[in-house]
């Protein structure tokens, strides 16, 4: 397996030039284009890795599956569904239009960055530093790193420059969705992009939701019925408006982040990171999504 994802990774990494980096936050401009890594942690043990696995950047929206966990875990289903939606947006990542137009005035998903910030601004803490404080020890023991902690340079880059983010908070504190201090949220957000995570971490957090909700010592973490919620967001909306493209060529329930990483599930059999800066013009990794669906077709991965 290991050569064959080193012939894979070196023949995917010719597709680098054709994407971009997420250069509207200044700090991530600086990373190298050209890096791409896999790694896959299978259910019996096995861990299969090439090229850049172990490179550091921004976990980024892939965060937005452990605090919707971790909502649902502090508030219940019910509550955090009568703030956010469950479906597709069809709109970018980012994207304000249907708060305004849609009778639903709610965001559309947990996955987007309304829904997101909605999510954040539910998890329990008595104020900023607690609330990030539990996110940051989640993400840690499901990860199986409690050395994990944010880049500081891009949690500045991204709070300085996040005026579009800004502006989803206060519509939507304006609406009445968000009930806490958006300022304060907004912070405790920018911080969960910005934790520096690796291609390996993302495979570990994927095998424990392919487990549903058990870590590596069987110990169960969180309730199957949440891993099925996260999942199945994952499948239609984790991809942002390439989600319905992604899950019929490849057919995994993931979750992408504009730092280049794509964190796979194949359910009861493994767990997928894959890191590659260079996004596609969805802001999902270009050559990762190009390696996804060589690796999926091969090894009949889909989940349909």
């Amino acid at each position: 397996m290991n050569v064959y994802l080193e012939e894979l990774i070196r023949d995917k990494k010719k597709e680098t030039p054709n994407g971009k980096v997420a250069d509207y936050i200044p700090e991530l401009k600086n990373v190298n284009a050209d890096n791409l890594g896999i790694y896959i942690s299978d259910i019996s043990g096995n861990k299969f890795f090439s090229g850049d696995f172990d490179k550091s950047f921004t976990i980024q929206s892939i965060s937005k599956i452990m605090t919707l966990m971790l909502a649902i875990m502090d508030n219940g289903e019910e509550y955090v569904f009568s703030k956010v939606g469950m479906e597709p947006s069809g709109d970018p990542f980012n994207s304000i239009k249907k708060l305004e137009t849609s009778t639903m005035k709610k965001p559309a998903n947990p996955l987007i960055n309304a829904g997101a910030i909605v999510v954040t601004s539910t998890i329990k803490g008595k104020n900023k530093k607690e609330k990030f404080q539990r996110i940051l020890n989640f993400i840690r023991k499901i990860s199986e790193d409690d050395t994990l902690d944010i880049n500081y340079r891009v949690y500045c880059s991204e709070s300085r420059t996040g005026d579009r983010n800004k502006s989803l908070g206060y519509f939507l504190k304006d609406q009445g969705i968000i009930e806490e201090s958006v300022s304060e949220t907004l912070d405790v957000y920018f911080k969960q992009c910005s934790i520096e995570i690796t291609a390996k971490h993302l495979a570990t957090i994927a095998l424990f939701l392919a487990k549903n909700g058990k870590n590596s010592k069987d110990e169960q973490i969180i309730d199957p019925k949440t891993v099925k919620i996260v999942k199945t967001l994952m499948y239609t909306c984790g991809l942002y408006d390439e989600s319905g493209e992604f899950a019929v060529k490849i057919g995994i329930p993931s979750k992408s982040g504009v730092g280049g990483g794509i964190l796979c599930v194949v359910p009861d059999k493994m767990g997928i990171g894959v890191y590659g800066p260079a996004l596609n013009r969805y802001g999902n990794s270009l050559a990762g999504i190009s390696v996804l669906k060589e690796l999926s077709n091969k090894l009949n991965l889909s989940v349909l």
